[in-house]
C-alpha cells in the first residue's frame, strides 16, 4: 500500500491527511459496489491520462466538445463510454450534458457504473490536487486487490430529480450523522453508490471540515472559516463546479 509518506514536504502535513490519503487509496484499489478493484484502479488511472489527452485539449478549445470527433488517449482498461465519461469530467465538467451522458448508456454504460467511476474520479482529482497544490510528486497508483463487487442497490431512491437515481435526503443525512435531518444534492449526488457517498464523504472531513466543523463559525484550521471559505469559493468559481 503506497505510504503517502510527507516528510519531504517543503511545508508540515498534518498526519490525519496522511491517513486519509491511504484510506482512499485503498477504498480505490478494492472491489467496489459495481466495479472490480482492477477496474477502479483503471478510473483512477484515466483520471491522470486525461490531462495529457490530446482529444480533450482539442475540444476543451473547441466551441462544442461535439465539434471535435477521435479516440482519447488511454490505458486500454475501461471500456469506451467510461473513458469518455472519465475524461470528459476531468477536463470539461461545465459542459457536460444530460444528452451526453445519456448517449453514454446508449453505448452500454450502466447508471450505476457512471456513478460509481465518478465516485473514484472524485477522489483521485482530490487527491492527486493536494499533491499539485504542495509542489508534491503524485502518489503511485494502488496496485488492485481482488474480490468482487457487491452490486448492493438502495431500495430507497428517488427518480427524476438528477440524471441519476438520488437517495432520499433523510436517509443519506441519518447515515451520515448531518445536522437537520437532510442532506443537500452535492452529498446525495453519489447515493446512488452509497459506499461512494462515504469515501467521498471521508477524504472532505480532513481536506475540508468534519460534519461537526460545519456547523461551527469559529477558528477550528490553522485558518479561520471565512479564510476556509474564501479559498474553498474561489477553487470551486475556477474549476467551474456548478451542483
Amino acid at each position: 500500500m503506497p505510504s503517502f509518506d510527507y516528510a519531504e514536504s517543503p511545508d508540515p502535513i498534518r498526519e490525519d491527511l496522511a491517513f486519509a490519503h491511504r484510506r482512499a487509496w485503498h477504498r480505490i484499489a478494492g472491489a467496489g459496489t459495481w466495479l472490480t478493484g482492477a477496474q477502479r484502479v483503471a478510473v483512477a488511472e484515466e483520471t491522470r491520462l486525461a490531462r495529457e489527452c490530446e482529444l480533450c485539449r482539442e475540444r476543451k478549445q473547441a466551441l462544442s466538445p461535439f465539434a471535435v470527433e477521435g479516440e482519447h488517449d488511454h490505458a486500454g482498461v475501461l471500456s469506451a463510454p467510461m473513458v469518455d465519461q472519465i475524461h470528459r469530467i476531468t477536463t470539461d465538467a461545465a459542459r457536460l450534458s444530460q444528452k451526453w451522458f445519456e448517449s453514454l448508456l446508449a453505448d452500454g454504460l450502466s447508471v450505476e457504473e457512471y456513478v460509481e467511476a465518478l465516485g473514484v474520479a472524485v477522489c483521485t482529482i482530490s487527491v492527486d490536487g493536494f499533491h499539485r497544490a504542495m509542489g508534491l510528486p503524485l502518489e503511485p497508483l494502488p496496485q488492485p486487490i481482488a474480490g468482487e463487487p457487491t452490486r448492493d442497490r438502495p431500495d430507497d431512491l428517488v427518480e427524476g430529480e438528477a440524471w441519476v437515481p438520488l437517495r432520499a435526503p433523510k436517509a443519506i443525512a441519518s447515515e451520515l450523522g448531518l445536522p437537520g435531518g437532510q442532506a443537500p444534492y452535492v452529498v446525495r449526488a453519489l447515493s446512488l453508490v452509497p459506499a461512494e457517498v462515504h469515501a467521498w464523504s471521508d477524504l472532505s472531513e480532513f481536506q475540508y471540515l468534519s460534519r461537526k466543523d460545519m456547523m461551527r463559525f469559529e477558528k477550528v484550521r490553522a485558518i479561520d472559516r471565512s479564510q476556509i471559505e474564501l479559498v474553498a469559493g474561489r477553487v470551486s468559481a475556477l474549476n467551474q463546479c456548478f451542483y
